[in-house]
């Protein structure tokens, strides 16, 4: 249930952009996922853990995912692999949407 819940929210934050066009709930699911994001870097960080101590197809990989893009800003900071995982956010960034779509699709799915 972990997962799925840090899949909702990081998930909103990756697709901050696109919520408006949802009818009715749009501008409010924006303004929610604008106010997230001032915590982008924090909820990366516990959605990579969270999705470690949970891991499970899908919820904790993608929770991983998710986290990677998330906390893009500090994972250079991290000895030894800290440059290939900011490479590796940077990659998954540029399907930032798409990937924070999945995630608010599978999080809920995994609530059902």
């Amino acid at each position: 249930m972990e997962a799925e819940i840090m899949n909702i929210v990081g998930g909103l934050v990756l697709c901050a952009g696109i919520l408006e066009a949802i009818p009715a709930m749009g501008k409010h699911l924006e303004r929610l996922a604008k106010w997230l994001g001032s915590f982008q870097t924090i909820i990366g960080i516990i959605a990579i853990i969270v999705g470690i101590i949970f891991f499970s197809i899908p919820q904790g990989l993608l929770a991983i995912i998710v986290g990677l893009i998330l906390a893009m800003g500090i994972l250079g900071a991290i000895p030894a692999m800290g440059k290939h995982l900011e490479r590796l956010a940077k990659w998954l960034g540029s399907f930032q949407a798409l990937i924070g779509i999945i995630a608010i699709i599978i999080g809920i799915w995994g609530l059902l």
